[in-house]
């Protein structure tokens, strides 16, 4: 992958309005833009995410549908969750893979990174292929609000799923899938 661009950051004046939810901070900052206009610009604070394409030995991958209350929907997503803190993304992907989908993986490939919202998120998503995985016989407890089931699809029985407009899919997944079939030859 090219290399990232260098960061260009704006001056910050001021922050005008903070709000501290779960997880999240949201801010209303005065700041002046490189190009020198000056404005006032919403932002959400995240502290960052990891994403994993876990694919089996036969080649099905391991997806969930999860209830997302921000859309009132049930999504077709593959396992993900936000960094705590002191976690790194991998250990934190690592133990998301095994609380939501109940699967362990011993091989772990970056897949590099991806900006889900960026005209209003700082919010930084690691991306990973999970393979050579192992079921786990217990599952480690999630969090509580989550309301998700583990489904394993063909990689082609997803692409339909995908093409047909008929499944919700998030785009941290379709970003990481995509990524994830160049590395695979699919």
């Amino acid at each position: 992958m090219a290399p990232l661009p260098s960061p260009e950051p704006a001056r910050h004046i001021e922050t005008t309005a903070a709000l501290d939810a779960r997880k999240l901070r949201f801010e209303i900052n005065r700041v002046e833009l490189p190009m020198g206009v000056e404005g006032s610009f919403g932002l959400i604070k995240h502290p960052g995410a990891s994403l994993a394409v876990p694919v089996l030995a036969d080649g099905r991958v391991v997806l969930l549908r999860q209830y997302r209350f921000a859309v009132a929907a049930r999504l077709l997503e593959f396992p993900a969750g936000t960094l705590d803190p002191g976690e790194t993304p991998l250990s934190t992907m690592q133990r998301e893979l095994q609380e939501e989908a109940g699967y362990s993986a011993a091989r772990w490939d970056g897949l590099g990174a991806m900006l889900p919202c960026p005209g209003y998120s700082d919010e930084v998503i690691h991306l990973f292929l999970a393979r050579e995985l192992t079921v786990l016989t217990e599952r480690p407890p999630g969090d509580d609000d989550e309301d998700l089931e583990v489904l394993l699809m063909e990689p082609a029985e997803l692409d339909a799923a995908l093409a047909s407009g008929n499944e919700y899919l998030d785009g941290k997944s379709i970003t990481a899938w995509y990524r994830a079939k160049q590395l695979l030859g699919f």
